[in-house]
This record gives C-alpha cells, sequence and structure tokens, in this order.
C-alpha cells in the first residue's frame, strides 16, 4: 500500500501499529526530554520509565521503516547530577537485539551562561540511530558533504602489534582513478617489517567528502517564525540533512514526534512525501499553518 502525505493526531504507539511494515524510508524526530516539559499533556517520563517507553518507539518505528530511524535526544541534570538517560537508550536498545548505528551529534547553539556555576553550557544533543541489520537500503552521505579542505599529506602509516608506526606508500606505476578507493586493495602488495606482515594503504581522496559525524546547525535559525510557537523546535537545517542523506528522492519520511511540523515542512520542500504525528490538536494545526509555506 503506498502511503500519502498526512498528518495524524494521536498517540503515537496506537498509530504506529496501524502502519504497514517498511512503509516508510526514514524516521526521524525528536521526542520530549524526559519531563523538562509537560507539554500540556502532563508528560512525567523520566530515567529508566523514559528509556523503556523509547525503546518501544525505536522497536515499533523501525518495524514501519525500511531505512533509518533517528532520533534527537538528551538527558536532564538536576542537583548536579546527569540522568544519562541518552547512554542509557543507547545501551537497552542493542541489549533489546535492535541494530544501533554509530551515534551522531547535533551541534547546537548553547544558551550563554548556562551550564550551572560549576559546569558547561550544552552545545551538543545526541542523535541515536537505529537500522535493519546490512548496509542501508538508500543513502546518500555525501549529499551535504563537501570537497577535502586539506590534500593528502603522504602515505599513511600503520601501527605494528608492538607500537611503532612504519609508514608503507602505495607502490609506483599504479593506474588508479582519483575517489575509487574501493577495490583498491587488489592493487596492494604485502610487505615484511620486522616479524610483521603490512599491506600497502593507499588513500585516493574523494571529489566530494561525507560531512562527518557532527551535524553543525549552531546560529539559532529554525527556517520558519511559526516554529518558535513549539516548545522545543530544531532547526531546518538539521531535518535538511537527515532527509537528503537518508531519505530517497519522492520517498516518504515519518516524524512521530511532529511539533511545528519541521520535519514535515522540510520534506514537502525536498519533494518527498511525509506523514506526522502529534498527540495534540494544537500542533496538527501549527504544522498545516507551517506547511502552507512551501
Amino acid at each position: 500500500m503506498e502511503l500519502k502525505s498526512k498528518l495524524i493526531c494521536g498517540d503515537l504507539l496506537e498509530i504506529l501499529p496501524t502502519l504497514p511494515d517498511k512503509s516508510v524510508d526514514l524516521v526521524f524526530g525528536s521526542p520530549p526530554y524526559e519531563d523538562a516539559r509537560t507539554y500540556g499533556i502532563d508528560f512525567k517520563l523520566k530515567g529508566q520509565e523514559w528509556v523503556d517507553w523509547m525503546v518501544k518507539v525505536y522497536t515499533e518505528s523501525l518495524r514501519v521503516c525500511s531505512g533509518l530511524v533517528a532520533f534527537v535526544v538528551a538527558g536532564r541534570t538536576k542537583s548536579y547530577k546527569h540522568s544519562c538517560s541518552p547512554f542509557l537508550l543507547v545501551a537497552d536498545l542493542h541489549r533489546a537485539g535492535l541494530n544501533v548505528r554509530e551515534p551522531l551529534i547535533f551541534h547546537r547553539s548553547g544558551i550563554p551562561g548556562s551550564g550551572g556555576p560549576d559546569w558547561m553550557r550544552r552545545d551538543y544533543e545526541l542523535i541515536v540511530c537505529v537500522s535493519s541489520k546490512g548496509r542501508l537500503p538508500w543513502s546518500d552521505n555525501t549529499a551535504c558533504g563537501s570537497p577535502p579542505k586539506h590534500k593528502p599529506g603522504g602515505a599513511p602509516t600503520h601501527r605494528l602489534q608492538n607500537g611503532k608506526r612504519v609508514r608503507v606508500a602505495l607502490g609506483k606505476g599504479k593506474a588508479i582513478k582519483r575517489g575509487t578507493n574501493r577495490g583498491l586493495n587488489q592493487h596492494c602488495k604485502n610487505y615484511k617489517v620486522g616479524a610483521e606482515t603490512v599491506k600497502e594503504q593507499p588513500y585516493i581522496p574523494p571529489k566530494i567528502a561525507n560531512p562527518g559525524n557532527v551535524i553543525r546547525c549552531s546560529g539559532g535559525h529554525l527556517g520558519s517564525k511559526i516554529a518558535h510557537e513549539n516548545e522545543a523546535p530544531f532547526p531546518e537545517k538539521l531535518a535538511e540533512f537527515f532527509i537528503k542523506s537518508f531519505c530517497k528522492p519522492t520517498g516518504i519520511v515519518l516524524d512521530p514526534f511532529m511539533g511545528s511540523g519541521t520535519t514535515c515542512a522540510v520534506a514537502k520542500r525536498l519533494k518527498r512525501r511525509y506523514i506526522g504525528i502529534d498527540i495534540r490538536e494544537s500542533q496538527i494545526e501549527l504544522t498545516r499553518r507551517r506547511l502552507s509555506e512551501y
């Protein structure tokens, strides 16, 4: 069944089970940060209760999604003690048997002067990602990339088991095109260095490098004035990163924590379909206004 763009008001754990298996290409959004806000629905989950709830959200989201499931999460600090909930979540997702991908970092604009009297302001939030096992069915990890800033600094180095560093260069006369690192091993020779065998380690810089696992969205530009009517909006640039990188053209993006509709609005702008879920009718209306901007 081919899904169309739509907004749905209701509890996500009641709505997600009604969606077909592998019917969307990307799930992206940001859940409540424990009991930091009530959101007008008296939301009070915190600590392990919040983690257990999020494991259910990830599990059902992964059933619905053929590709990546990614949520921006953050813990809370009270009385000089951090809740550690994002890290507990990663561990519990792993223990539950879900295929956890290496987390990404959302580099945001921290509030000047925040952090309390003895600590630092929060400039990042964790993006916890899961997928089915194996390679993603579709991705474009250079969609938000750029040409490498620096040229290679010579032959790569290699650490031996005893800790000694050696440098093994690519042999002369190899006809290898720029940007074709895949398959280079078949051209490489083995060399004896002391008691160890070391393989040549060539590196051909790509024309476009992927942007890395730190997504920089600092500056406070959300992309729409309407977003400020929500309690905890994130920048359009963040949603754009995930949609361009992990949702195929004409694919469908699901945000189970829709809020002001940032993910849905960016999906519409980038010619993807979208499904937005929020338990509050007020956010459905807010998102409709947001979508009318595009």
